[in-house]
């Protein structure tokens, strides 16, 4: 390991044992998601999807589902732009479509939003394979996670951890939520980055109003886990009881019943 990057290969049981432990330490109500961004290659044990977005192939492989996503089944038609499968339609490109949706009101804005967006190069992959990390042997690409913003936040500190302090910066267009902002950004840039959601996730899955998502490169796996598994000890319990909170509460609470016995 350097710099909290894992090198080398590891064994794939490494990585189902590290999700595994995440959702365990962190309590997560859905499994980490592994994300293989492939040529076309078969894969065992996994169910071919027919017109799915990739948000929804996220919410299937979270809730505990092997799936692939080929060429010519991603029926977004923006992320299948992002993934290099085909060309961006003119009305998003223009981005008159977004001011059809009510996304923005300006399509300058819009354009320029796509314009800004992302991708990987055309031809580069021809199908993704998303998984529960926690139940797979599979050695993924990318780790996506979505669920509570809290357990969220954990992440992304043990990931400032595992880089040595460094601050974490966030991209986001408030649109792609899953595929652009938590899976490309970190398969190209080789670094953690984050999303509160999107327009698209957001009406297309299950995704709670109080939940988000983020991804980050495999690499970055184990020394995220083990960074959690210190904060496990004493900070995350800590933190969730809010004994500050209650603290204060209480003595609020009995200063008011001392000014209301005052002024009786």
């Amino acid at each position: 390991m350097k710099n909290g990057i894992c090198k080398g290969d590891m064994p794939n049981v490494e990585f189902r044992k590290s999700g595994a432990e995440m959702k365990d330490i962190l309590g997560l109500r859905w499994s980490p998601v592994g994300v293989q961004l492939m040529s076309a290659e078969e894969v065992p044990n996994a169910k071919i999807l027919g017109k799915h977005r990739y948000c929804q192939a996220v919410m299937r492989a979270r809730q505990g589902h092997s799936v692939l996503l080929k060429k010519g089944q991603l029926s977004c038609p923006a992320a299948s732009s992002a993934f290099g499968f085909d060309e961006l339609p003119e009305s998003l490109k223009s981005g008159k479509a977004l001011v059809g949706f009510g996304i923005v009101s300006d399509k300058r804005v819009g354009q320029r939003m796509f314009l800004c967006m992302p991708r990987l190069k055309a031809g580069q992959i021809q199908q993704i394979h998303l998984f529960p990390l926690d139940l797979f042997d599979y050695k993924p690409d990318v780790v996506v996670v979505e669920d509570e913003v809290e357990k969220l936040m954990w992440i992304v500190l043990s990931y400032l951890h595992a880089k040595e302090g460094d601050r974490v910066q966030a991209s986001t267009a408030v649109l792609q939520a899953a595929c652009v902002d938590a899976t490309i950004i970190p398969y190209l840039e080789n670094r953690l980055n984050f999303s509160f959601g999107c327009y698209g996730c957001r009406d297309a899955t299950d995704i709670g109003m109080n939940e988000a998502i983020l991804g980050f490169p495999a690499s970055f796996l184990v020394p995220i886990v083990k960074n959690l598994r210190n904060l496990s000890e004493r900070a995350i319990p800590t933190s969730r009881s809010k004994q500050v909170w209650v603290a204060s509460s209480r003595l609020s609470q009995a200063l008011e019943r001392d000014s209301y016995d005052i002024n009786t």
